[in-house]
């Protein structure tokens, strides 16, 4: 099984590579792959979010 997992904080997943599912990742059966968000932003911050969009009032 491939999954695949897109987060701005891969450091919070890696405690699963020590527990059960990193047995399953160990022997083969799981294919993890953690994505950082990040890595693909263009401004020198690196923000991943954008304006604000929809209804409220605007102030």
């Amino acid at each position: 099984m491939k999954i695949d997992i897109v987060t701005i904080f891969p450091g919070y997943l890696d405690p699963l590579r020590q527990s059960l599912p990193g047995k399953a990742i160990a022997s083969g059966l799981v294919d993890l792959q953690v994505h950082d968000l990040r890595r693909w932003t263009h401004d020198v911050h690196r923000s991943v979010d954008d304006t604000p969009y929809g209804g409220g009032p605007e102030w």
